[in-house]
């Protein structure tokens, strides 16, 4: 120890920064590699499409039970592992003989992205004073957009002049130096005993996996009766969950980590926020390939100054709502993006550029303000043996608002143009013009509607999260 604080915590937070910025790189870099895999591995959307799909469904699934099980056996286990996971299926990705065996890759990459998604905010949350972890989830916030960055440069290049496959060998040589230093400095400082909830897990994964399953079956097939009968079926198991959970010993999901408002609030303000963000930026993907014929490389370059003012306006915003608290900061930072998404509803068939590079820097700034300040409140109301779950949590209530948010953006594009079209256009394949081109865009505008109220909720449940004061909980409970 040194000054009250521990000498290697930079160290530590530069490990989950490597983490972050890996599966950071990862979700933009495959969006421009999707025609090259069809072509390669003699694919076709319905199936490559779960390149992206199975990644985020594992990821919301996983999540909960990964920070529960880093609570009991060590986050710094979990985390590591979840690194091995990453590390090696990026590598099996990239040798992948079928579209089958690379969506298989995906899940196992998937699963290792939760184990890391779960466990990261609770050591940064062990680490740091709850006073300060306002500024190091800042820095997270700072990794993750300039890995974003990064992901639309290198994958264009890279899948240009490379090949796919080493969009994901990339990874390879960043996870093996992240689990080099998270060997050697990050270690648990205890373990909580406590008990698995094995029923509770396995009917939340149950219900999830149903739930987000049938509604992406709507999203690309549209209304039928598997579809509503395994939403049906995922919505009775999540019933069941809550019932399991009120006599389990020590639940998966503790409810009583609810009754604290501000935790409450900030947990649902992810749901909503998520889903508000993710569906624009689907929509705008979609225009300015589909209706403006850009490639997905130039298409992805022009989304990068929201990326670059929200990287480096990020650590400045964490630490101030260190001193402020969330509640004012996260909430203009939703006003400011649904700022952004009222100036895309002025986008036309041929509406200047600079409209889009307008609304992705007005975003990207909401998104600054937004994202370091609601995660701290999520950890900084949380007990310390609770970590792991809190981070979770969080986790699961974003990626849930994102597959939502996949989920309205496919309905409403389908509604204006073919289902089969629509996917083809997200992924860069087909251009639409003349009358479709107009079809689409008024079908673009009606999601962006749907996005402004999603984050009008966001902003709501933002903004009556109730006050805060890092100060006073900087020791709140800490053994």
């Amino acid at each position: 120890m040194s000054n009250g604080k521990p000498v290697h915590e930079n160290i530590i937070l530069a490990v989950i920064l490597v983490a972050v910025l890996m599966a950071a790189i990862d979700s933009t870099i495959v969006l421009l590699a999707f025609p090259a895999i069809v072509s390669s591995l003699h694919s076709n959307l319905a199936t490559i499409i779960w390149v992206i799909l199975i990644y985020m469904l594992l990821g919301a699934v996983a999540t909960t039970q990964f920070g529960k099980i880093g609570d009991i056996y060590g986050r710094s286990r979990i985390f590591i592992l979840g690194l091995v996971a990453f590390t090696v299926s990026s590598f099996l990705c990239g040798i992948a003989p079928s579209d089958v065996f690379l969506v298989a890759f995906r899940a196992i990459q998937g699963l290792g992205g939760a184990m890391i998604s779960a466990t990261s905010g609770a050591i940064i949350a062990d680490t740091f004073e709850r006073h300060r972890i306002g500024r190091a989830f800042g820095f997270i916030a700072m990794a993750y957009n300039i890995g974003a960055i990064l992901g639309i440069i290198l994958g264009g290049i890279i899948t240009t002049f490379i090949g796919w496959q080493f969009i994901f060998f990339i990874n390879v040589p960043i996870g093996i130096v992240a689990l080099v230093l998270g060997f050697k400095y990050i270690s648990d400082k205890q373990t909580y005993k406590t008990k698995l909830d094995l029923p509770g897990m396995i009917t939340l994964a149950a219900a999830l996996s149903l739930l987000l399953y049938g509604g992406i079956g709507f999203a690309a097939a549209g209304t039928n009766s598997l579809s509503a009968a395994l939403v049906a079926i995922g919505a009775i198991l999540l019933v069941a969950f809550y019932f399991i959970e009120k006599r389990a010993e020590s639940p998966a999901i503790p409810f009583d980590m609810f009754a604290n408002k501000v935790f409450k609030n900030s947990i649902l303000a992810a749901l909503f926020q998520g889903m508000g963000f993710l569906g624009v930026i689907f929509m705008l993907i979609m225009y300015l390939q589909g209706v403006r014929g850009f490639t997905p490389f130039y298409a992805a370059l022009l989304l990068i100054p929201g990326y670059v003012a929200s990287g480096i306006l990020a650590p400045y915003m964490g630490r101030m709502s260190d001193k402020k608290g969330a509640r004012l900061i996260a909430t203009l930072g939703v006003v400011l993006q649904l700022l952004g998404v009222g100036v895309y509803m002025f986008l036309t068939p041929v509406s200047s550029i600079y409209l889009v590079i307008l609304g992705s820097l007005v975003m990207g700034i909401g998104g600054s303000m937004f994202w370091p300040a609601n995660l701290s409140a999520v950890m900084a109301h949380a007990e310390q043996s609770r970590f792991g779950i809190a981070s979770g949590l969080s986790r699961l209530f974003s990626t849930m608002g994102m597959m939502g948010s996949f989920i309205v953006v496919f309905v409403v594009a389908a509604l204006s143009i073919p289902r089969s079209q629509a996917f083809e256009i997200f992924v860069g394949t087909s251009k639409i013009t003349g009358n479709i081109a107009n079809a689409f865009v008024s079908g673009m505008h009606v999601a962006f509607i749907a996005m402004i109220v999603i984050l009008i909720v966001a902003g709501i449940t933002s903004l009556t999260r109730g006050r805060e004061d890092r100060s006073k909980a900087r020791d709140a409970g800490r053994a």
